[in-house]
């Protein structure tokens, strides 16, 4: 690796205060029913981000493959790991334009089962663009919610959510916009669509703030980091900088077994990508560098056309790009097994060398050090997928107990005995299957290792 390294940019993120929409939680009855309605909106409100860990992450975001490349390997976050981190599932359409019509106050008000009148008295302007302040949804959802109406506090709570926490554009208000996104329950296209416009105008501008949904970003990309790397104590005291130029390609946590039945969707209308409409804009993003991620094998370098790059701001797009992408989403293109193969969740050599050459012409954004894999495996091939099935249904296990354990420890009234049992029992099978896990681990290690050694020796 070239020693030269790239100047690092100057990141901050807009971090609204969520103390008083977190404490709303305590009116949740049933968080398992307000999951199966409204997806894992708890959780990732729940969610604690390490900002030191995402200002580092930020600075390998790479504006020309809109992917984060790392010495060997590259990580982009897709709109099938969103969809199943938000547990909202993906629509056959473009969720938002910017093109839709302001929704009346009659209809805000049907939408929040609350009454017009009072809509309309606080329906204000912030930013250019309209919309209600927070704190007069927080009373009212309190008020709603002291008052038993489930359906009013569980919809004007949702709303919060949606515009202080997935959609954050001014502090202390929801726009139009998010009321627009929260009416088609469809969020996903825009989530992903925000997180990789602000990444890539920031960077392009050479650093700033980054809007988007840092929460969700955060818990896709620790999805993707060893257990030993994302969870465990640094006991040497290493920086986050230290820590992910240490990660290898066999480092990283592939795929989750959630993904075997799913879908890509590969491209849309006219595009030979993905294109995404946020709040700010549009761009589009790169499904062939992500294969891996959802199971599938990376061969070799993509072909060019499939990597060509679309960006607009919202008020300055001559080419009409909103226009074309709109028309785009009405024919969507997805492949699975049929179109290219059997899942083996592999990097070939053709592949994982034009990484390395990106690597080295676009330089790192800090020293590389000896690469100290955080776990000991194989070679990427057969005698190793007893290994990665395991990490995938352990993980797969694993992933759901700490959902559960941020929602009972952080958003539960401490006072329910009932909850209180969940969550020792849930911690005492998930502390097991870490066991069980390690213990496996060193069996198929015992078993695979002299073969990955004898494998090693033919390439």
């Amino acid at each position: 690796m070239d020693k030269q390294r790239r100047n690092t940019k100057k990141y901050s993120f807009r971090q609204p205060d969520l103390k008083e929409l977190r404490s709303l939680t305590s009116y949740v009855l049933d968080p398992l029913e307000f999951k199966a309605r409204h997806g894992k909106l708890l959780s990732i409100l729940a969610t604690q981000v390490d900002e030191g860990l995402m200002s580092v992450l930020v600075q390998f975001y790479d504006p020309l493959y809109r992917c984060f490349t790392f010495p060997d390997f590259q990580l982009l976050p897709t709109l099938e790991e969103y969809a199943y981190l938000v547990g909202i599932p993906i629509l056959d359409q473009l969720s938002f334009s910017g093109l839709e019509r302001v929704p009346s106050s009659q209809e805000i008000a049907d939408l929040l089962h609350i009454d017009e009148s009072i809509v309309g008295a606080y329906m204000t302007t912030k930013g250019g663009i309209q919309g209600l302040p927070s704190d007069f949804l927080i009373a009212q959802a309190t008020m709603y919610a002291k008052a038993m109406s489930e359906d009013a506090f569980e919809a004007i709570f949702v709303l919060l959510i949606y515009g202080l926490v997935l959609f954050p554009k001014i502090d202390n208000f929801v726009d139009v916009n998010a009321i627009r996104i929260f009416s088609t329950l469809n969020p996903v296209p825009t989530l992903l669509g925000d997180t990789y416009f602000s990444l890539h105008m920031r960077n392009v501008n050479g650093g700033g703030t980054i809007v988007c949904c840092l929460p969700l970003l955060y818990k896709w990309f620790i999805s993707h980091l060893p257990h030993t790397l994302a969870f465990k104590e640094n006991k040497g005291c290493l920086r986050w900088s230290t820590r992910l130029m240490s990660l290898t390609n066999d480092d990283i946590f592939w795929y989750n077994r959630v993904y075997d039945g799913v879908q890509i969707i590969n491209s849309c209308g006219e595009f030979s990508n993905v294109p995404l409409l946020g709040t700010y804009g549009g761009i589009n993003y790169n499904p062939v560098l992500a294969r891996r991620q959802l199971g599938f094998p990376l061969k070799d370098k993509p072909n060019n056309v499939l990597l060509e790059g679309v960006f607009f701001q919202e008020g300055k797009d001559p080419q009409n790009l909103k226009g074309r992408m709109v028309h785009a989403w009405r024919k969507i293109h997805r492949k699975g097994r049929k179109e290219l193969g059997p899942k083996n969740c592999i990097a070939l050599e053709p592949y994982t060398s034009w990484v390395r050459r990106i690597a080295y012409e676009y330089r790192m954004p800090y020293d590389h050090p000896r690469p100290t894999p955080m776990v000991m495996v194989g070679p990427s091939t057969l005698p190793n997928q007893g290994v990665e099935e395991l990490r995938d249904e352990d993980r797969s296990r694993a992933w759901v107990i700490d959902e559960l354990d941020d929602v009972v420890t952080s958003l539960l009234p401490q006072s329910s005995r009932f909850w209180k049992r969940k969550y020792d029992r849930l911690a005492k099978e998930k502390a097991d299957m870490e066991a069980a896990y390690e213990r496996e681990v060193k069996r198929l290690r015992a078993a695979y290792l002299p073969v990955s050694r004898d494998l090693d020796d033919c390439f």
